[in-house]
This record gives structure tokens, sequence and C-alpha cells, in this order.
């Protein structure tokens, strides 16, 4: 079974077609907070960019985000920190 950065990796990139997509597995700096595994995979940080995301506010963005991971999420997957951004936000 594939790591669960390549899983988000994966399924992000199915659903947002993105130019750039970034996906770090922050877990070891969690470790002992709740929601922390022993083996890790539960804490990500993830930078997208998605044309996707044109016309959308930070709030729906995040949501669809959340829903193409529900099975992460239901899997263990405890807690991200979205940087989501339009082509055009991108300097």
């Amino acid at each position: 079974m594939p790591h669960r950065a390549d899983r988000i990796h994966a399924a992000l990139t199915q659903g947002f077609a993105p130019l750039r997509l970034e996906v770090v597995d922050d877990s070891h700096q969690h470790a002992g907070h709740a929601g922390a595994a022993p083996g890790g995979e539960t804490h990500y940080s993830v930078l997208l960019v998605s044309e996707a995301f044109t016309g959308m506010n930070r709030v729906a963005r995040s949501r669809a985000v959340h829903a193409a991971l529900t099975e992460e999420f239901a899997g263990g997957l405890h807690a991200l920190a979205l940087t989501l951004r339009a082509p055009s936000e991108i300097g």
C-alpha cells in the first residue's frame, strides 16, 4: 500500500489537475499531540495551485480539498496545513 503522502498527491492530482502540488509529512513535528500516531502519516502541509480555485474563496477551496481526501481522514489523517491558490495569485 502506498504511503499516505502518495495517496494524497494522487487524489489531489485527480481532483484538481494542479499546476503545482507539494505534499509534506509534518507528523514528526506533532509527536505527542492529539491525533498524532506513533507511525506518523497524520499531519501534512499541502501547497496546491490549480485553475479549479479560480473564483473560489478560501473556505470553499479548503472544503473542496477536504472532500477530495474524505477517505484519508477516515483512515487516520488528522490535520492539513493548506496553501491553496489560483494561478493568477502566484507571483
